[in-house]
């Protein structure tokens, strides 16, 4: 059996399970695969006379591009050929910083047929960001989206450069490469194991890790994902995801075109939900999967209005509140199901199509993950850390942190992958999320989920986003503190203080109770996850004396 054969056997075992996960979960084995190019062995492959659209790609003033599986393979092929002439060998590393765009997918089509190690790259990064992913992640090229070409004036390194989307001075033309004859030959065989993808982590707690990943960790093993998503031939699925992340990796790229689907981008400014909704509608869009942000932006309008032929919904990025859950189940008779994952994995926990839901909970372990909970002794437990078995070689996981070799083997101890998250798991196997291990806490000697308590707040009409931090205090040693920022319009209040005090407290047990309230924008990564490592360094700067800021109420204060 060919490796392109036992990848789509693998595949089509998922896709026929779709809706029995019992049987998709005990009887899924991963490919064994030698040698495998995803984009040669398998992209190409399904391409072949395949008319139906690949990339769908809306503009906000209407207009959209739709390239078939066939000429996405046949493009490919000759940007692949236009690199290599550009002096892109396999193994070199190849920053990759554009937006949603047609190119981006040809791209990275053609560094994978080419054996390149693509970096990608939010069009987010400063100067600095730039500088470090230059000499750590030792670029070799640059692929940059034209306006953002200033941005590497000045920066040290012996790089290609090549320009999308406009022609400048010192960078080679993209545009060049549609005079290349449209004929690949690959250099030699790519190993399952040679390393194809290097990505920043969004450094919420410390400086950015390089994760780096194979051509079978993220191409084969995000067939998890495709499972969790519930994707099939002919869907069209819009993940609201900006490139330079891995998420963007995980459903714009691998996990829809694992499953024969369509790719939907809807590029626009600034986010609209009415826009959005509209799009959805008109597009026939299936499959959507959008970050907690987006979702809360969406249940401010009347989702009932609008009657889309959405058939999948899912959440990733951030846990999901209930209550957002429960707004889009009314309106539209559909659950979003909430998955987890990292950058250094493809989806380990998720709720996929068809399985019992249990509130609050992101799942059970998907096909090829045996996932345990353990203490700080790396002992079984009830509440413990995700970890992935290593015995059982998941496929989805990363090579190594590179340049990092004693923060790889401390993730990769006592025969498990540790992700850094804790959960509780029940007597069904369903997970529940509690937060970062750097981020629960304890309050009275009772530990504290930040994760929960913003999850109540962030119910209440006026709260935007909230972060919730240990205080020290003289007494419990650290009380729950929130930082709040609030919904346009609304005005910051000793009032409105009183009334997230008082909402909070109904729906909380008493040693959970949030005792202060800050107002305030909230730090966040490029990749918008909150920093709550610098919220909590900055509390605990303040000691427990804890002088009163102006926009800082206390319970006490507020007649609670």
């Amino acid at each position: 059996m060919t490796p392109t054969q036992r990848f789509v056997q693998a595949r089509d075992f998922l896709q026929q399970h779709r809706s029995d996960y019992e049987t998709a979960y005990r009887g899924y084995q991963r490919p064994q695969l030698d040698s495998f190019n995803w984009a040669l062995d398998y992209f190409d492959h399904q391409a072949r006379d395949n008319h139906t659209p690949a990339l769908w790609v809306v503009e906000e003033d209407g207009s959209e591009q739709k390239i078939s599986f066939a000429d996405m393979a046949a493009r490919s092929n000759q940007v692949a050929e236009y690199l290599r002439l550009c002096g892109v060998r396999r193994g070199d590393r190849v920053l990759l910083m554009l937006p949603n765009r047609v190119e981006l997918w040809e791209i990275m089509l053609a560094g994978i047929k080419l054996g390149a190690v693509l970096v990608p790259t939010t069009m987010l990064v400063s100067g600095a960001d730039l500088a470090d992913r230059l000499e750590r992640g030792r670029v070799s090229h640059v692929v940059a989206q034209a306006s953002e070409a200033h941005k590497f004036d000045g920066l040290e390194g012996n790089y290609t450069r090549i320009a999308v989307g406009g022609a400048l001075e010192g960078w080679r033309d993209f545009e060049d490469s549609r005079s290349v004859l449209s004929v690949f030959t690959p250099e030699g065989e790519t190993r399952a194991t040679d390393p194809l993808l290097l990505y920043f982590t969004s450094g919420t707690t410390a400086k950015p890790k390089l994760v780096l990943h194979s051509h079978q960790s993220y191409p084969v093993g995000h067939l998890s994902t495709m499972y969790w998503i519930g994707l099939q031939p002919g869907d069209v699925h819009w993940n609201i995801s900006s490139p330079g992340w891995a998420k963007h990796a995980w459903s714009c790229f691998f996990a829809p075109w694992n499953a024969g689907a369509t790719v939907f981008v809807y590029n626009y400014e600034r986010f609209s939900a009415k826009a959005s909704l509209d799009t959805i509608v008109r597009c026939g869009v299936t499959s959507l999967c959008a970050p907690p942000t987006v979702w809360r932006m969406m249940i401010k309008e009347d989702l009932a209005a609008w009657k889309p032929p959405l058939r999948e919904l899912v959440g990733a990025g951030e846990p999901l509140n209930p209550e957002v859950i429960e707004q889009v189940e009314r309106a539209w008779g559909i659950r979003i199901r909430d998955g987890f994952g990292q950058s250094e994995t493809t989806c380990q926990i998720g709720n996929s199509p068809g399985q019992p839901i249990k509130p609050g909970s992101m799942g059970r372990p998907l096909p090829g993950y045996q996932v345990a909970l353990l203490d700080i002794d790396d002992q079984p437990a009830q509440e413990g850390e995700i970890s992935v078995k290593l015995d059982a070689a998941p496929i989805g996981l990363m090579l190594c942190y590179e340049g990092d070799e004693a923060k790889t083997a401390d993730v990769m101890r006592a025969g498990y992958y540790h992700t850094g998250d804790t959960a509780t798991v029940d007597a069904d196997g369903y997970y529940f999320y509690v937060g970062r291990n750097d981020d629960v806490f304890k309050s009275s000697d009772y530990r504290i989920s930040p994760f929960e308590l913003e999850s109540v707040l962030i119910e209440h009409e006026s709260v935007l986003e909230a972060a919730i931090v240990p205080s020290p205090d003289p007494v419990r040693l650290s009380v729950p503190k929130a930082f709040v920022t609030l919904r346009q319009g609304v005005v910051p209040s000793r009032e409105l203080a009183a009334a997230l005090f008082a909402f909070t407290r109904e729906r909380l047990a008493p040693y959970k109770r949030i005792r202060r309230i800050e107002f305030r924008e909230l730090p966040k990564t490029i990749s918008g996850k909150i920093r709550r490592v610098e919220l909590r360094k900055e509390e605990a700067g303040r000691g427990a004396a804890q002088q009163q800021t102006g926009m800082e109420y206390r319970e006490e204060d507020c007649g609670n």
